[in-house]
């Protein structure tokens, strides 16, 4: 049966494990508030779920508690970082911090970002940046197994390497696109297993490289030891950008990509980030960006809705609508992942109380 918890208390109780981890206060705090966030969000794959593998990470030595962001080359509009495997909600709002300084010192930033484990949802760093009137893009990848067959493949060769946008809209709220290039995150996969349901039809294959729904082939090892995987969205052109992510989110940054036998054992996972920012008033189109910018989504708006829809949205208007509702209804948990939290805080000597 699931726990329905408010978002507070459920923050709350994710940081003692955290702190029972070896985390301080305020990183257990910031990195608690992160995922209950994306559970706010509606992003459940990168929410409190993930709580079991980070402990298992720390436990591992993969993911090193109460690091902070190196600064590896300051040219003032680069950045050159490495977060030394601290946790990513941590070292990436650090990371994002001083690229935003820059941006808006000099207009731009290109900012790299790398060894950093999990960041979690993306979206959280691009609401950083358009909160400061800044356009952000970010390439991401992640060395972890390998969980994304390539186009054509059939086998899992790379991970999810999420890719995002945030674009601040002047008197609306902004232009928040996130997402795995994958056609859904792994993370949801989790969940999904967790809570024993089907997947959607061309999702996923087999450890054989046969279609398949169920979310269990790329979650736990299958008969013969090995894992099926997803599939890239939109074919050829959803794996292209994949390629682009690791290329630019592990290459460029440093951080390095994924070209290795896979090890299950291993529960670290570390990504790049690749981040450019773009401040519209030093570009000098602030007012043109703002007049066509708002008309082009009120445009949208306007038009007829389909059958089967409420209304016509823009990116990060559902991530807003699902958090107004979860803060006042509270977040579920399956009864598997609330499990394997109360595990994961028994690892670290901590009772959770049901």
């Amino acid at each position: 049966m699931q726990k329905v918890l408010p978002a507070l208390e459920l923050q709350e109780k994710v940081a003692t494990v955290l702190i029972a981890a070896g985390s301080s206060g305020e990183e257990a705090t910031t990195v608690a508030a992160n995922l209950v966030l994306a559970n706010l969000s509606g992003h459940d794959s990168h929410g409190v779920g993930m709580l079991p593998r980070y402990v298992d990470a720390v436990l591992e030595g993969g993911l090193k508690p109460n690091s902070s962001v190196r600064t590896l080359l300051d040219a003032g509009t680069m950045l050159t970082l490495d977060g030394q495997r601290g946790y990513g909600q941590v070292v990436g709002e650090q990371a994002m911090a001083l690229a935003i300084t820059r941006a808006q010192t000099h207009g731009s930033c290109i900012m790299t970002l790398a060894n950093a484990h999990h960041l979690g949802r993306i979206g959280h760093f691009a609401e950083m940046a358009v909160a400061q009137g800044l356009v952000s893009l970010h390439f991401v990848n992640v060395l972890s197994r390998p969980v994304v067959a390539p186009h054509g493949g059939a086998d899992g060769r790379y991970g999810t390497n999420p890719c995002c946008i945030g674009i601040p809209l002047k008197g609306r709220e902004p232009f928040v696109l996130d997402f795995a290039t994958s056609r859904v995150a792994q993370g949801k996969m989790r969940v999904a297993h967790n809570e024993g349901r089907r997947v959607e039809t061309g999702t996923l294959i087999d450890e054989f490289g046969r279609p398949t729904t169920d979310p269990g082939v790329v979650v736990v090892p299958q008969s013969n030891g090995l894992f099926g995987a997803l599939l890239a969205f939109g074919e050829h052109k959803g794996y292209g950008m994949a390629v682009a992510c690791e290329l630019l989110g592990g290459a460029l940054t440093g951080s390095g990509t994924w070209h290795k036998p896979t090890d299950p054992a291993v529960r670290a996972v570390v990504n790049g980030m690749l981040t450019i920012l773009i401040d519209p008033a030093k570009l000098g189109t602030q007012p043109d960006f703002d007049r066509e910018a708002v008309a082009f989504v009120d445009w949208l708006k306007a038009g007829p809705v389909a059958p089967g829809f409420e209304a016509v949205q823009i990116a990060g208007d559902p991530e807003r609508a699902t958090r107004a509702e979860r803060q006042t209804g509270g977040i579920a948990v399956d009864a598997q992942t609330w499990m394997e939290i109360v595990a994961a805080g028994r690892k670290v000597g901590l009772a959770l109380q049901d």
